[in-house]
């Protein structure tokens, strides 16, 4: 049984991954991260969540996508990264200065984003052939 974005072929043992599949794969981790940004509290879930759609996009069949992924990933979590050594020097009271970190992670993510997604979108994506595995042939 094939999955979503696949399809059978004409060969037994092989299946052609979408490029659309393909396509949305390598965006899922900036949409994640635009949101994580722009929804402070979503992003302590997403920084977990980010390390499985990162395991499972960055080895992808098209090379591509881990590609889009890894850099995505760059920029998460050196910002995040980058909040937790400014956090140190932060004075406990002072709700203005996360604010400020806050702001500036906006302003570091979400135009990168915007841009990888620009260039996701205008990328050539093509349909990706692959030879299933053994499990899944014996699945079948």
């Amino acid at each position: 049984m094939n999955q979503p974005g696949e399809k059978a072929t004409d060969k037994p043992d092989t299946i052609v991954l979408s490029a659309k599949s393909s396509r949305f794969a390598a965006s899922l981790f900036n949409y994640g991260n635009i949101i994580a940004v722009l929804l402070p509290p979503v992003g302590m879930l997403w920084l977990a969540m980010s390390m499985v759609v990162y395991a499972l996009n960055r080895h992808h069949p098209n090379e591509k996508v881990g590609e889009y992924t890894q850099q995505a990933a760059y920029r998460i979590y050196g910002v995040t990264g980058l909040i937790v050594a400014a956090a140190i020097f932060i004075p406990k009271d002072s709700v203005n200065y996360y604010l400020a970190i806050w702001a500036v992670s906006v302003l570091i993510i979400v135009p990168w984003s915007i841009v990888d997604l620009w260039r996701i979108r205008k990328d050539d994506w093509q349909e990706l052939e692959i030879e299933k595995t053994t499990q899944e042939i014996n699945n079948d």
